[in-house]
């Protein structure tokens, strides 16, 4: 996928977690009762993908909210959550994410495409980095960073000899069931597992790679859907 810049960036996407090590992380409940917690009611797993952000070449992320996508899938409202979880250490110099503290309390802002992403609309993400603080969120592998979908949100190339890999698990509420059909899916109930699954599973070398990806060249609209547009 091109950043707008000629960097590539790359990543993995699928819908339903399933029962490999992926799976048991999107399905624990110390990821699922958080997010509940925040959204107050229940959850189902929207989707799931990692971000590979390999040293030297991987492409920037514009910024941007998941919902000013999102909404192009039949979403009435901006009842979602996503949990990053960092696979190896982000730092400033590998391009860890970047958030604007408080700007979920915005509303959807206009996205366009740029390259094969989609971006928001910068007037107002220019005026929004003068009144918010912009937080760099470096992590240890292993934290986890739970964001509203409205947040706007982007982050840097990775110029750095190291590589960031994340895995982000997104969630909607289950009153925000979608209206129209689209390439994630609609309510479907999440089966919670205990923490320790995740070790379980993933000292299992049969279990731990299951997992069904989706095809994002030709499956993915939400983003293509604006083209030459306003969300």
């Amino acid at each position: 996928m091109d950043d707008g810049k000629g960097n590539d960036v790359r990543l993995s996407l699928w819908n339903h977690p399933g029962d490999g090590v992926y799976g048991m992380v999107s399905r624990c409940r110390r990821v699922v009762d958080g997010v509940e917690q925040i959204l107050g009611e229940e959850v189902y797993h929207y989707h799931s993908k990692m971000i590979l952000k390999d040293a030297k070449v991987g492409g920037a992320w514009a910024w941007h909210q998941d919902y000013g996508y999102w909404y192009q899938n039949g979403l009435l409202f901006p009842d979602l959550v996503s949990v990053m979880i960092a696979v190896d250490p982000a730092t400033k110099e590998n391009g860890c994410l970047q958030v604007l503290r408080g700007s979920h309390r915005m509303g959807r802002v206009n996205h366009i495409l740029s390259g094969e992403q989609a971006g928001a609309e910068m007037e107002h993400v220019d005026e929004a980095r003068k009144r918010l603080e912009t937080v760099h969120c470096e992590m240890a592998a292993g934290d986890a960073l739970f964001f509203h979908s409205n947040t706007l949100h982007c982050s840097a190339a990775n110029n750095s000899d190291h590589a960031r890999w994340a895995l982000i698990c997104c969630y909607n509420a289950r009153s925000n069931d979608p209206y129209k059909e689209s390439h994630h899916p609609g309510y479907t109930p999440l089966d919670k597992v205990e923490d320790e699954m995740v070790l379980t599973v993933g000292r299992d070398d049969a279990q731990r790679s299951s997992v069904a990806f989706a095809n994002l060249l030709e499956e993915d609209e939400s983003a293509r859907s604006l083209s030459g547009t306003e969300a």
